[in-house]
């Protein structure tokens, strides 16, 4: 195998890369086959597990009297960036549409951004589906805290399109490219960009002569930079403006300890999760090691160093709770875990890549050690082994959204198929303004019915006032004392309910409530089946004498 890569020393600062350029039709071979990759591993039907939760806000971004009553879609627009640029969409096309278009538009960049870091990094064709596949799989099988990069479309997906992009700048050292990209990414999701920029520092930091001149090459591509990242900062700034500090520290540990805390709190994450992070980052030490002096790869490694060290930082707040939990609150909720998430596989598959297209090592044993890399990937994976994800939306999948989590396929497709009926039945038969009580479990009812509703578990606001109304919404339409699932069946509570919240529908999951209940039922009527869901009118207000 010939290299083709060399390094030469312009300076004693600067290492400079002489790549042979990939034709552009062999560039955008690869990249299609990189999206053919993310269509076997996230091209389930919209919409994917948080596409309801962003798309429906983006609707109503620019639509406000759609589901104008439903206190999630118009609470405070933190991701600005991804409404002007996707949410648009959404005036002109259905939300599923939206979903595929931005699905398109998000994947291409990323696949487009990892084929030329990929390319920078080991010359061999083909290696970006390597790098792809092990990146995939290790975030699906490795990662600490629940983060994902392919999936549905959303925010962090362009996000972490430009922070693949800063990647290659930093192998090219490129620096006065890396700050405007990463707050590019800083733009679309403050949290992913802004970690990244901290990982890149320490990258900086590492590779770099700390030195005045330095200091002044890096300060315009600084400001520059975060003059972009504003774009993302200041509407996440605006939704804390003149919140009481006492229901900020209130919203700040309800979202961390209760709501969030499968991606925030250390405490509440699985053994296996601690387990399978450490050996991925055991394996991604062992393939970097040998390559540790490699002047192109320092950069990605050391950026790799970066976000392990968030990661710890994170777990040294995460020690406060005993003493301070509402700093902890406060300081967690800022997802400390997500870089090492995301950036430790994809290093892995890139050391991977880098030791394979080294000159000492033959094409044969090159393509045989690669051939049982991708056999142990896929056998690992998930991606091919699921019946349902040709036909059902992840988020509709009762096994991740609910209690019948260990029932069998068809039993799950039953379930669906019946949710799409009664979602259907209500578009097309009540008022667009109506607002309904629907299923806490389920997080798809504006998608489909595209009708407001009075809160569920899944839509979870990000401004301090709205988060605090949600979690009064869900301890009084969903009790604890029913088990935390059911509605109330009290007639004056729902004669409350229906003239607080400006409701006259409820949905019942039959699941929950077999029996028929003590009102009207509007649906199913006539020749109308639905074996697992009711809809019921509530009871009128009655007026004082």
């Amino acid at each position: 195998m010939e290299p083709v890569i060399s390094t030469a020393a312009t300076d004693s600062s600067t290492t400079e890369l002489a790549t042979t350029r990939l034709p552009v039709g062999r560039r955008l071979w690869e990249v299609s086959l990189l999206m053919l990759l993310f269509f076997v591993h996230a091209g389930d039907p919209p919409p994917g597990i948080n596409e309801a939760h962003y798309l429906t806000k983006a609707k109503n971004f620019w639509d406000p009297a759609w589901c104008a009553g439903d206190m999630f879609v118009t609470s405070g627009k933190a991701h600005l960036m991804f409404y002007l640029t996707v949410g648009w969409l959404t005036k002109f096309t259905s939300l599923s549409a939206t979903a595929w278009i931005g699905r398109i538009l998000g994947w291409t960049m990323i696949a487009w951004a990892l084929q030329r870091l990929s390319w920078s990094i080991a010359p061999v064709r083909y290696a970006s589906l390597l790098v792809g596949l092990v990146w995939i799989v290790g975030i699906e099988q490795a990662d600490l805290a629940g983060e994902w990069v392919i999936g549905g479309i959303e925010a962090k997906v362009f996000a972490y399109g430009f922070v693949l992009f800063a990647m290659e700048a930093m192998v090219r050292q490129r620096w006065w490219m890396v700050w405007p990209l990463l707050g590019a990414a800083s733009a679309f999701h403050v949290l992913v960009g802004g970690w990244s920029v901290v990982a890149a520092m320490v990258a900086l930091l590492a590779t770099r002569p700390w030195t005045f001149a330095e200091v002044r090459r890096q300060a315009i591509p600084l400001v520059i930079g975060g003059a972009i990242a504003m774009l993302g900062v200041a509407p996440g700034m605006a939704t804390m403006q003149g919140v009481d500090p006492a229901d900020a520290k209130q919203a700040a540990s309800i979202y961390t300890y209760q709501r969030i805390s499968h991606h925030l709190y250390p405490a509440s994450f699985a053994p296996r999760r601690y387990i399978g992070h450490l050996l991925l980052i055991a394996a991604t030490i062992g393939l970097a090691w040998p390559l540790r002096r490699d002047p192109v790869l320092r950069p990605l490694l050391w950026f790799a160093v970066g976000a392990v060290s968030i990661a710890v930082a994170g777990m040294f707040v995460a020690m406060l709770p005993a003493v301070a939990p509402d700093l902890a609150a406060s300081l967690l909720r800022y997802y400390w875990f997500r870089l090492t998430d995301s950036i430790v596989p994809l290093t892995a598959g890139l050391c991977l890549a880098a030791a394979l297209a080294r000159p000492q090592v033959s094409r044969a044993v090159a393509i045989r050690t690669g051939f049982v890399a991708v056999v142990c990937m896929l056998v690992f994976s998930s991606m091919f082994l699921d019946r349902q994800r040709a036909v059902m939306p992840d988020a509709c999948r009762q096994s991740l959204i609910s209690f019948d989590v260990h029932r069998s396929p068809e039993y799950q497709m039953r379930i669906y198929a019946d949710w799409r009926k009664v979602c259907d039945w209500v578009r097309d038969n009540t008022p667009p303004e109506a607002v309904f009580l629907s299923p806490r479990h389920q997080q798809t009812f504006k998608w489909f019915a595209e009708r407001a509703e009075v809160v569920n578990w899944k839509d979870v606001p990000q401004d301090a006032p709205s988060l605090l109304e949600w979690k009064r919404r869900m301890a009084e339409i969903f009790p604890r004392r029913l088990g935390g699932a059911r509605v109330t069946i009290r007639y004056d509570q729902l004669r409350e309910f229906r003239e607080r919240y400006k409701t006259e529908y409820m949905i019942v999951d039959r699941r929950l409530s077999p029996g028929n209940l003590p009102l009207v039922m509007i649906y199913p009527t006539g020749n109308e089946e639905n074996a697992t869901y009711r809809i019921y009118r509530l009871p009128e207000v009655v007026e004082s004498p």
